[in-house]
Order: structure tokens, then C-alpha cells, then sequence
């Protein structure tokens, strides 16, 4: 993914807080910024993931928040299990061994939940030459007309050496897996099914493009909008690098407006909008192909990875980096935003 301009004002408020104490600059947990080309390309080796044994504390909800919907909760300490599951394999980019072995791990969660699996298997040309990829899409039938999709990509960055994409590719698959738990409690869904689709390719095989980008999304949605799928589909919600400790998910400036709100929505409801749209950016993502193909979407990420987002695309993107919390929020607004959906 990449970012656009970042509206700062939240960042400014605290700049001026700050100057008027003793805190560290290191306070301003909310001020994102867009990171330099260095640190997407760091040097040297990383040690062997950690597993988180602190979680970051949950932000307070406001008094006023609204009471807690009645919408399915996702079991946090799973989706958690999962990403760890995922991460564990090592780098897993475009054509690795590493690849190969999420891809059949996907099938075999997938496999126990989904009502059907389909896979979309084609080969990208990239700029590095032919490579092989592949989406999934789980199918969660619902009692309606009407797909709403729940989106992530699993693969990996594939220049960087020591990369294992705790955050960034693996805990918004090991959240989809979760989900795909809750779904397949519900048996039958209430109004519009659900597809959980994972996506190959959306890291750039050399430099960040339209082209060289999102493969799995861009060949999707063509072949989507060939056979007429997307008529279908009432929204498509990517959610990407959700499991950071301290989440703040960015207002997406290409996303669509209405179903940002309704996210935003679902998010008071049950609480949570104190992790939600602080800050405004335009973010180049797996929605994109979709929303030029008239799907209305909205990509939910946190594009402030740490300190001026210090530890995106570099090895120190690791599990003790994450928390369940995080996963737990994103989870919940999601389902709770599918509910909402149900309603229009």
C-alpha cells in the first residue's frame, strides 16, 4: 500500500500540547507521517518473531459511547493464534516456498468453515518476469441478494530479507480466518452472504506502481466486472495491518465517503471510535481495482506503524509488535459494519 497526503491537524493539537510540557516527542502517538524510501529497504538482519506477552491497554470508550450491538464478537486470542501460525512459515512473497505452505494452510481452515472455496489462480506479469498467484475466495451464504466481501492480502514484500509481515500481511489473514469462524457459527446468514477473499500479489515485486501493485485485486476485480460479479456486491472492506498495539485507523481519502461513515458508524456503536479516523490520507491499496469498477469500498488500515511508521516494510515488523486487542476491534467493526450493511 502506499499513502497520499496526511491531514495533520490532530498532529498539530498535540504538537502544541507537547510544547507546553515536558513529554518526549515520542509521545505523539498520533501524528502519522509518510516514510522515508530508506526505511522501506533497511540493511541487516532481524531476530526471530516474538510473541507479544504485554498487551498494549485499551483505549478508555467514551461515556457516552452507545450500548454494544448484538453482533457476533471474534474470538481475539485465535485470530492472534493464527497470525502467530502465519508468521511462524518466514517471509512469504510472490513464488516462496513459505508461499506455497500459507496457501495450503489457508485451504485447510478454509475448507472447515466456508460453505465453498473457490480459487482464482492466474499468472501475473511482473517486472521481474511470469509469476504464478492465487485468491481465495470463502463463500458464507446469506438468506439475500447481495455479497458483501471482507478482503486482505497474504503475501509478503518480496525484495526484503528477514521480512515476516507480522503486521503487514499477516494479522489481517490470521483476522480473516477468525471471521470466517463467526461467519460459519451463524449457519445461514441474515441478509447478505459473505465472501472472504485473500488476495496474492499486493506487494510490488520491485518498485510501487500501477502496474507493478495489487496484482490479485486488479486481476479479481477485471474478472469480476467480465462475468458480471460485481453487480453483486454491496461492499468490499480491506482491512490492512490491523493488529498494530497501538491501532489507529486511518480515514481513507479513496475510499467511498458514505461507506467510511458507516464504518465510523459501526465503530460508535459498539465504542471503538476512539481507534478510528483521526487522521485523513488517500492510501493506494486492494480497494482500488474495486472502486474504479464502481464497488463502493473502504480500506481499513493503520498506516502509523510505530513511530513516523518506523517499522513498516523493514524486519522489525514483527508479532511483538501486535495485539489481540487490536484484532478484536477491527474484527468487531467489521461484523458489526456488515450488520448495518444488512439494514440498507
Amino acid at each position: 500500500m502506499r499513502p497520499g497526503n496526511i491531514c495533520l491537524a490532530l498532529g498539530l493539537v498535540l504538537t502544541l500540547v507537547c510544547s507546553a510540557c515536558t513529554q518526549p516527542p515520542s509521545a505523539q502517538k498520533h501524528e502519522p507521517a509518510v516514510p522515508n524510501q530508506a526505511a522501506a529497504t533497511p540493511e541487516g538482519s532481524a531476530s526471530p518473531p516474538a510473541v507479544a506477552q504485554n498487551l498494549a491497554p485499551e483505549k478508555p470508550a467514551p461515556q457516552n459511547a452507545a450500548p454494544q450491538s448484538v453482533a457476533p464478537r471474534v474470538n481475539a486470542a485465535r485470530a492472534m493464534q493464527y497470525t502467530r501460525e502465519i508468521v511462524a512459515m518466514g517471509p512469504r512473497p510472490i513464488g516462496s516456498q513459505a508461499h506455497r505452505r500459507l496457501e495450503e494452510y489457508l485451504r485447510q481452515h478454509l475448507k472447515k468453515t466456508a460453505a465453498s472455496v473457490q480459487e482464482d489462480a492466474f499468472t501475473a506479469q511482473t517486472p521481474a518476469g511470469p509469476f504464478p498467484m492465487r485468491n481465495f475466495i470463502a463463500e458464507y451464504p446469506g438468506s439475500k441478494d447481495g455479497v458483501v466481501v471482507m478482503a486482505s492480502h497474504y503475501d509478503t514484500v518480496l525484495p526484503l530479507k528477514n521480512f515476516v509481515g507480522a503486521n503487514d500481511g499477516g494479522s489481517s489473514t490470521g483476522l480473516l480466518l477468525e471471521l470466517g469462524n463467526q461467519l460459519h457459527s451463524q449457519g445461514k446468514l441474515p441478509s447478505y452472504s459473505v465472501w472472504l477473499v485473500f488476495l496474492d500479489g499486493e506487494e510490488a515485486v520491485k518498485q510501487w506502481s500501477d502496474t507493478d501493485s495489487v496484482y490479485g485485486s486488479r486481476h479479481l476485480a477485471e474478472k469480476w466486472s467480465a462475468d458480471g460479479t460485481v453487480r453483486k456486491l454491496r461492499a468490499f472492506l480491506l482491512a490492512d495491518m490491523i493488529g498494530d498495539k497501538d491501532l489507529d485507523i486511518l480515514r481513507d481519502e479513496n475510499s467511498t465517503p458514505w461507506l467510511e461513515d458507516l464504518v465510523m458508524q459501526a465503530a460508535s456503536n459498539l465504542g471503538l471510535q476512539s481507534y478510528f479516523f483521526a487522521n485523513t490520507t488517500a492510501i493506494g491499496d486492494d480497494h482500488i481495482p474495486f472502486a474504479k469498477a464502481g464497488v463502493p469500498v473502504a480500506d481499513l488500515i493503520d498506516f502509523t506503524y510505530g513511530y513516523n511508521n518506523v517499522f513498516w516494510h523493514t524486519p522489525e515488523d514483527t508479532m511483538d509488535k501486535l495485539s489481540p486487542r487490536s484484532l478484536e476491534v477491527t474484527g468487531n467493526v467489521l461484523l458489526e459494519t456488515k450488520r448495518l450493511l444488512d439494514q440498507k
